[in-house]
């Protein structure tokens, strides 16, 4: 039976975790914890709690993701996507386990026109970046065997997102502006932790790995799409580029995800992205 630490359970990718973790219940017991059952950048505790449950592998869902604040704030950003990362590598490894790191789309800098792959050099402009990355460097040094796995744009039936926030104001609004001009790949959170857990049951090879749904779009096309898939008709969308929109904090305007080496490795077939959310509507 494996030891399985979940980080961040109750945002977006735990909340799914939680919900397929039974699937795993003959081979894997999890202890899925948040800041009130166990603080990560408490070094201590995290040794403490990863040597008394016997924990083989972590799966860090935990994040400082409020890429705006974190413009202003990125010394706490960083004691959560970086240091706090390294305490739970450094301390599974200790006790010959492995760990499953979730990273962002944002370790790139946003200028390609084709999908980044794992080895693209990388290139943060954001305080939320910068602190991925560097999270995602101690995770790889301090623990051999571990897996690193970058995703995008990320959406459940759980907490507040892009999704959720387009289906409140196409209900409040005759109309919305839409970013036009940043092209990327919806991901929904299930299908990644569906993912996060085949590669876990399967065996991690360790490394790092891109996911996120199949195909591309816009921040306007995913938005019209949401209303499409809900039956909102009654609120215009139109488009807009990015600099009719400002904010703190720098998008990418391509962060595509290649995702060959994580299919190829896992054998994980993976959803187009509007199939993916229609799913998910039909679950809220």
């Amino acid at each position: 039976m494996k030891q399985i630490l979940v980080t961040g359970c109750r945002g977006q990718l735990g909340n799914e975790l939680q919900l397929l973790a039974p699937q795993y219940a003959d081979t894997c017991r999890f202890h899925f914890t948040d800041r009130e059952e166990l603080d990560i950048t408490d070094r201590r505790a995290v040794f403490d709690f990863i040597e008394s449950h016997s924990i083989a592998i972590v799966i860090n869902c935990a994040a400082y993701t409020a890429v705006d604040r974190a413009e202003e704030d990125e010394a706490l950003c960083d004691l959560l996507n970086h240091i706090a990362p390294g305490y739970l590598a450094e301390a599974v490894a200790s006790v010959g386990g492995t760990m499953v790191h979730v990273s962002t789309d944002y370790v790139f800098d946003g200028t390609a026109h084709i999908p980044y792959a794992e080895d693209d050099a990388t290139n943060p402009q954001t305080a939320y970046g910068r602190t991925k990355l560097a999270g995602e460097e101690s995770v790889i040094r301090l623990c051999a065997g571990s897996m690193v796995v970058r995703t995008a744009w990320l959406y459940s039936t759980f907490g507040q997102n892009f999704v959720k926030t387009m289906l409140r104001l196409g209900r409040e609004r005759d109309s919305l502006g839409v970013v036009a001009d940043q092209i990327g790949t919806p991901t929904y959170a299930r299908h990644l932790a569906q993912a996060l857990l085949e590669a876990v049951d399967k065996g991690i090879v360790p490394g790092v790995y891109h996911f996120t749904n199949e195909g591309t779009c816009s921040w306007y096309d995913f938005a019209c799409a949401i209303h499409r898939l809900a039956g909102i008709d009654n609120c215009h969308v139109r488009p807009l580029h990015t600099e009719e929109y400002p904010v703190p904090a720098k998008r990418p305007h391509y962060s595509v995800l290649d995702k060959t080496k994580i299919k190829q490795t896992y054998g994980i077939d993976i959803a187009w992205w509007q199939d993916a959310l229609k799913e998910c509507i039909k679950a809220m």
